[in-house]
């Protein structure tokens, strides 16, 4: 019996996750950073994702606003397995197997996670994270 790791990551959990390093005491405005924000239910496509708006400027935002997880078109649970896997090491090549993805999709996305790691460090090394 084959698995596939995709059917085994829960996409609530992944949502979860992420607002919960995202914003571990107080939920903010990614756009004015107010506190100040209440829940406006959730995404029509991906139902675990969460909509905000702020009550300050009126914008409206979801979990993934403002993160390198934001606008792409492949679900969050195949990013978080992706930095899971780029964390034990294996090529791009063998992620695109392990996740069915073309190998130029896993390029693209090893390389931005990478890119994004590389600035959060110099952030938090420059006292700005």
């Amino acid at each position: 019996m084959k698995v596939n790791i995709k059917t085994l990551i829960d996409d609530v959990q992944c949502y979860e996750t992420v607002r919960d390093l995202r914003w571990p005491e107080i939920r903010g405005c990614p756009f004015c950073n107010s506190i100040s924000t209440i829940k406006k239910g959730y995404d029509d496509k991906d139902s675990a994702k969460q909509r905000y708006e702020c009550k300050e400027c009126r914008q409206r935002f979801d979990d993934l606003t403002g993160t390198i997880f934001s606008g792409h078109h492949q679900p969050l649970k195949v990013w978080i397995l992706c930095l899971y896997f780029m964390g034990l090491n294996l090529s791009n090549n063998h992620i695109s197997k392990e996740l069915g993805l073309n190998r130029g999709d896993v390029h693209n996305m090893a390389a931005q996670l990478r890119e994004s790691v590389v600035k959060k460090a110099s952030d938090n090394s420059s006292g700005r994270g």
